[in-house]
């Protein structure tokens, strides 16, 4: 970015500013004392009893010349009152100055915290305190994320190429199929892992979207449809609920939901479904599901990246990890809520509220 020539400060500009009105009001007074000074008559005036009072020029003598002191004095009273006043107006700028220099340096743990009461500066301290700790959270999911991320992209890469060189150090012994079938399988998960990845991507832009009204309940038909359910009992209670969002991510939240309550059951095990407008405008959709026992203090991180409810082991129906980790960012994105809750039973209980 070019560096910008040197400018008058705003304090400067400001006490220009003030010094400048001053003078114009004082020109002003001055213009009507001289309009108000032609109504005195010309000439001598004699009082009675032989008094003497000034006529016109002799008021317009000494007029002129204390106006121009009076003036002189308006000026360097404007400049020094002006850049005293702008001074304090500007102090909270300074803080806000302070505090962008320092998050420029890459010190995103310091806020302004501007006291006072709402006005401009005020705002524009809490819009930037607010943005420095986004920006903050932020960096640190992208962080953890891409640990993670790497960490899930390289195992399936090492898995490969331990089959390959263990078939290359037996030609005579390895089975060509089962080795294809299993690379096959492997390259299949590092596949569906990186596409949830860019789902995942996907749903934390949260801008550039089109959007549209959907109906929810509508949405849930068509996802159950779509979607195998191995033999498990589902109960489902929709209700017209419709929200403005993104038709495309809301149908991959609801298909993520519903997978996740499938794949994380148990044999002849259950799900319920509800959709209901919420009493504000909106939807209200939850999903219900047994399965197995699910320590209530890990919910919270269920809905991290690569957090599995039943540990980091991978099983049969052990997915990337990503599921609810993409729901979680949907529901951000759209402005929403998304409460996760352990039955005693076993299995969960999802909640997801979106603004209408």
């Amino acid at each position: 970015m070019p560096e910008r020539a040197a400018g008058l400060s705003v304090r400067v500009k400001l006490t220009l500013s003030y010094a400048g009105f001053l003078v114009i009001a004082g020109i002003a007074l001055f213009a009507v004392g001289f309009l108000l000074l032609r109504f005195v008559p010309e000439g001598n005036l004699q009082l009675e009893g032989g008094g003497w009072a000034p006529n016109r020029t002799n008021l317009l003598e000494v007029f002129v010349k204390y106006s121009w002191w009076a003036l002189g004095l308006l000026v360097v009273f404007g400049l020094a009152g002006g850049w005293a006043l702008a001074g304090f107006v500007l102090r909270p700028l300074g803080r806000i100055t302070d505090a962008a220099r320092r998050a420029r340096d890459g010190a995103l743990d310091h806020c302004i915290a501007l006291p006072g009461r709402r006005d401009e500066l005020t705002e524009l301290a809490d819009a930037f305190d607010a943005m420095l700790d986004r920006v903050q959270l932020t960096l640190e999911e992208e962080r953890r994320f891409a640990a993670n991320a790497s960490h899930e992209l390289r195992t399936p890469h090492a898995i490969i190429r331990t089959m390959v060189e263990v078939a290359q150090a037996d030609p005579d012994g390895r089975d060509v199929d089962t080795v294809l079938a299993r690379v096959a399988a492997t390259n299949d998960r590092a596949i569906a892992t990186t596409e949830a990845l860019l789902d995942l991507a996907r749903a934390g832009r949260g801008h550039g979207w089109d959007v549209e009204q959907v109906d929810i309940a509508e949405v849930v038909r068509r996802t159950l449809a779509e979607t195998d359910a191995g033999g498990l009992a589902v109960e489902s209670e929709l209700a017209a609920a419709a929200v403005v969002g993104n038709r495309t991510l809301l149908e991959q939240l609801l298909s993520n939901l519903v997978r996740n309550a499938v794949v994380h059951n148990v044999p002849g095990g259950r799900i319920w479904i509800t959709v209901d407008p919420s009493p504000f405008g909106g939807a209200e959709l939850t999903v219900a599901n047994t399965g197995r026992v699910v320590d209530p203090a890990t919910t919270a991180t269920l809905i991290e990246p690569f957090v599995r409810g039943a540990g980091r082991v991978r099983t049969e129906t052990a997915g990337s990890g990503l599921g609810l980790a993409i729901v979680a960012a949907i529901v951000r994105a759209h402005g929403g809520r998304l409460d996760i809750a352990a039955l005693t039973a076993g299995g969960l209980h999802v909640r997801v509220v979106l603004p209408a």
